[in-house]
């Protein structure tokens, strides 16, 4: 398995799936579904600098649930899996407890 880490303040995030079904029980086709704007923090970079140079840690940690916007990051693949590298400030927020 490869290690991957990122740089700065970016992330690397794994969309979590949805159910692709209507309330009527019709399945939605990947190619016709949104993709979710929810995933789950794999790797986080160190931080980024200030206009000091004083480095400003992230915020997040991996394996937090974070929402972020739906044109968010860079999709990639890495040991065939589909992730997203995006910035920390992309990230709208973590989401705090279990789903339901």
């Amino acid at each position: 398995m490869t290690k991957f880490r990122p740089l700065g303040d970016r992330v690397v995030v794994r969309r979590v799936k949805e159910d692709q079904k209507t309330a009527g029980g019709i399945i939605i086709p990947d190619t016709v579904a949104e993709k979710p704007q929810e995933g789950k923090i794999i790797s986080v970079g160190p931080g980024a600098p200030d206009n000091n140079g004083k480095l400003i840690p992230t915020t997040v940690k991996a394996g937090e649930r974070v929402l972020f916007g739906k044109w968010s990051g860079t999709e990639v693949k890495i040991d065939n899996e589909d992730l997203l590298i995006m910035k920390e400030s992309d990230i709208l927020g973590v989401i705090e407890g279990n789903k339901k």
